[in-house]
């Protein structure tokens, strides 16, 4: 008698007439773009904050080019994009998400590192929640230099600031490889991986 109510699919199947040949409501996935957009922006702050804090190194270099550039123009490219990274990655981990559900990875296959494809999503996602927070904290702790600790100083940043950023380099760039194994070997959201799997042409399946 409970059998005969339980829905006859999965609930990814109920939204098929919803969804695009990618198993998305759009053409493209949304989540990698904003991934790169996300990674660019960090790294722009980063960097500039970098140049910024070795500026009495530099600007004798600048001034020879003639150059019209100040340290505190540096520091507020680094501020400004940090900023902008820490608004683009809620919206970066929301699509992130939805596309994650949506997903319909291959069956039977394990990564290079030997994980299956719901254990690489479920790291993935975690990973994105903890890159998340680290973006926000780098965030506030920045605001705090800018606005309050280092306001009056030509330095506007810490080096241990500085660093942990370097750090979170790596750990971006580690956590990107789950992403691309979910594109690359389980072929989510991209309908050739999936046809070509199947033993299609894709030439003939393709539109």
């Amino acid at each position: 008698m409970a059998s005969s109510i339980l829905p006859a699919e999965a609930p990814i199947q109920q939204l098929g007439d919803w969804l695009g040949p990618n198993d998305l409501p759009y053409s493209l996935p949304i989540h990698p773009n904003l991934v790169h957009f996300t990674i660019g922006l960090f790294v722009i702050a980063i960097a500039f904050d970098i140049v910024g804090a070795l500026y009495p190194i530099e600007k004798r270099v600048f001034r020879f080019l003639a150059l019209p550039i100040t340290r505190a123009g540096f520091h507020d490219v680094g501020w400004y994009n940090l900023l902008a990274c820490a608004v683009v990655s809620f919206f970066t981990v929301a699509a992130g998400f939805f596309e994650m559900l949506l997903a319909v990875p291959l069956p039977g296959v394990t990564s290079s590192i030997g994980l299956q494809s719901m254990e690489t999503m479920l790291w993935h996602g975690v990973g994105g929640v903890a890159i998340l927070v680290a973006i926000i904290a780098m965030t506030v702790w920045r605001g705090y230099q800018r606005f309050l600790w280092r306001r009056d100083m030509g330095r506007q940043v810490q080096w241990l600031y500085l660093l942990v950023g370097l750090g979170l380099f790596l750990v971006i760039g580690l956590h990107g490889t789950l992403g691309a194994e979910l594109a690359a070997e389980f072929g989510v959201h991209i309908t050739a991986d999936q046809l070509l799997a199947s033993g299609a042409n894709l030439r003939t399946a393709l539109p």
